[in-house]
């Protein structure tokens, strides 16, 4: 079986010939440039109105090296690389996408119910740091429970290692973790394992460095909009259809080309764009038209909980995004295990049990609740009649390790009961859970920032790192904080697989195995009955949360995080399906031991 996405820009390989289109509006004349040295070729490209230049070239088969040169000077990759071997700055070469043989022609992907989400980074999940070094770990997962696979960014950034989001060639899978046909050979081993797999991309922002877009392109970027990054990327300005026909074939190059089977877009509030219908809604819109029939999922990061992008039709169908990652579900769970009131978790300071039972039971604890941390503004709309699996829900993930000035894990801040009641929270509950990298193992390793830039712009992002950090007393002297361009950095944040098997991490290893089967025999049954939210009630850090099936079945979960033990704990009616250790109970009361936990399936009479 064969995949191949045709796209309007970029180098199409075909028979004998490979047709190369750039659009350059901001050039007068444009060049392909074939080879390098003594063998470069140089030919003219056709103009073909509106900034687009085109030709196509005999003999440049696959692995031809390609530039495009603008205006007889520089030299740029082309934007929509499928492969750039060499790195950023350098030549592209042609691929051609109809010489993989795919083995998964009888894959159809998994229902969105049946997801639990595993993020990996490719380069930190093994030591070889390759898509064909984490084939050799699926088996690992499968048998945890594990039932989707999520990569971090995999777009060509500059240098060897790169968390992802500084990617500025966003077809082009990161030479560093191995080549097109490898990234393939991956997802068909996923597939044949029963393993979706999910891809994080970025279309808020381009890295810092290695963008050649403004040289030949400036109209890819709108000045009106600024953002941390500089000029906004244009999609509401002047000739931003462009720009957004080439993010939209982006999608959909990885989930048609690649058969990824959904993607999680990452922070799409930092998406300036006062158009109608804004890019996510086009872009949801599109995807789901050009896919119909076929299971794709489409989960948003998303800071201003707009619950508007996750409604349903009639039939419980996503209509635009799949899900969204509940910040915050993670958000108060932290402030429980931590104690940490620093920055945006200040919002749930106050009553972090309530914020906690709230978004488990509704999805968003801000639903248009006026947020501390932003000075009082509203954030958020009203999620209640949202069924759990639009959200996504999570103890920890890259952002929440990594942004850390040492990159703790959430195992080396929390008390470890603390943290397997809150675990257990997150993966019984009816929300999508996803997992960190090795905490199903309680990784002993950190997960810092790295990245690798050119001299200059290294020394900036060290120099702004540790000025960062140095506001907060409790790091100490900010000169500790590790180098992100250091390899040592990098290094540091590998998983060490030898604590999977060390006692600790047998013993977590077990308790992951155990609440995903529950969840799959006694949870995931239901969800298709679930449409919307459900109730809570705290008294005392004693948390119980219910949510209704629509044959009345009610599934309840009840929680105790105050650490100490006690008695006569009412249990509503039903099969207690899963209690945490030191939880007994005689009928209708219970005595909990610190931190426990109960699942109960209330069955419709």
């Amino acid at each position: 079986m064969k995949r191949v996405h045709r796209m309007p820009f970029g180098a199409e390989h075909g028979d004998g010939s490979t047709a190369f289109r750039l659009w350059a509006p901001a050039a007068a004349n444009v060049d392909v440039v074939l080879g390098g040295g003594d063998r470069e070729r140089r030919i003219e490209m056709t103009p073909r109105g509106d900034g687009w230049f085109a030709r196509d070239v005999d003999g440049a088969g696959a692995g031809t090296r390609y530039r495009f040169r603008i205006d007889g000077d520089m030299a740029v990759p082309d934007p929509a690389s499928r492969a750039n071997p060499d790195g950023v700055h350098a030549a592209s070469a042609v691929v051609d996408p109809a010489a993989y043989a795919w083995h998964d022609g009888a894959w159809r992907g998994r229902p969105w119910r049946d997801a639990v989400v595993y993020e990996v980074h490719v380069g930190a999940f093994t030591p070889r740091g390759t898509f064909d070094a984490v084939v050799e770990r699926l088996d690992h997962l499968v048998d945890l429970g594990v039932t989707a696979v999520e990569l971090m960014p995999l777009a060509a950034f500059p240098g060897m290692r790169n968390w992802g989001y500084d990617g500025v060639l966003p077809f082009a899978p990161a030479a560093s973790y191995g080549t097109p046909d490898d990234l393939k050979r991956l997802i068909d081993a996923a597939h044949a394992r029963g393993l979706m797999m999910l891809l994080d991309v970025v279309y808020n922002h381009f890295g810092p460095e290695g963008n050649y877009l403004h040289v030949y392109a400036p109209q890819f970027f709108n000045p009106a909009h600024q953002t941390p990054w500089g000029a906004a990327i244009n999609f509401d300005g002047e000739r931003s259809g462009i720009v957004r026909d080439f993010f939209v074939h982006n999608a959909l190059y990885w989930l048609e080309e690649f058969h990824f089977d959904g993607l999680r877009l990452d922070a799409v509030h930092a998406i300036v764009d006062d158009s109608k219908p804004d890019f996510v809604t086009e872009f949801s819109t599109r995807l789901r038209e050009y896919f119909a029939g076929r299971d794709v999922h489409l989960v948003l990061e998303n800071d201003r909980n707009e619950a508007r992008y996750l409604r349903r039709d009639a039939a419980g169908r996503p209509i635009l995004a799949t899900a969204q990652w509940n910040d915050d579900v993670h958000h108060a769970l932290h402030v429980i295990a931590s104690g940490e009131r620093d920055g945006y978790y200040a919002d749930y300071e106050a009553r972090p049990v309530e914020r906690l039972g709230r978004a488990l039971a509704e999805g968003f604890a801000y639903q248009g609740d006026a947020s501390p941390f932003r000075g009082g503004v509203a954030r958020g709309e009203p999620s209640a009649d949202l069924p759990p699996i639009a959200f996504v829900a999570f103890t920890q993930n890259h952002d929440q390790a990594g942004n850390r000035a040492h990159g703790e894990r959430l195992a080396s801040l929390a008390d470890a009961d603390l943290l397997r009641a809150l675990t257990a929270c997150v993966l019984l509950s009816p929300q999508v859970p996803l997992l960190f990298m090795g905490e199903e193992f309680a990784a002993s390793t950190p997960f810092l920032f790295f990245c690798d830039f050119g001299p200059d712009l290294a020394q900036a992002v060290t120099r702004g790192r540790r000025a960062e950090f140095a506001r907060f007393s409790r790091f100490g002297d900010a000169h500790d904080i590790p180098d992100p361009n250091a390899d040592a950095t990098f290094e540091a944040s590998k998983l060490d697989w030898q604590d999977a098997s060390s006692p600790d991490g047998k013993a977590w290893r077990a308790f992951y195995r155990e609440c995903l089967a529950r969840r799959r025999r006694h949870v995931v049954p239901l969800l298709s009955r679930i449409q919307h939210g459900g109730t809570f009630d705290v008294d005392d850090a004693l948390l119980r949360v219910c949510w209704s099936a629509s044959d009345g079945t009610r599934l309840h979960l009840v929680v105790d995080l105050a650490g100490s033990a006690r008695d006569g704990i009412a249990l509503p009616p039903g099969d207690c399906v899963f209690v945490s250790e030191g939880v007994s109970s005689a009928g209708a009361k219970a005595s909990f031991a610190r931190y426990g936990v109960a699942l109960i399936v209330e069955h419709a009479s």
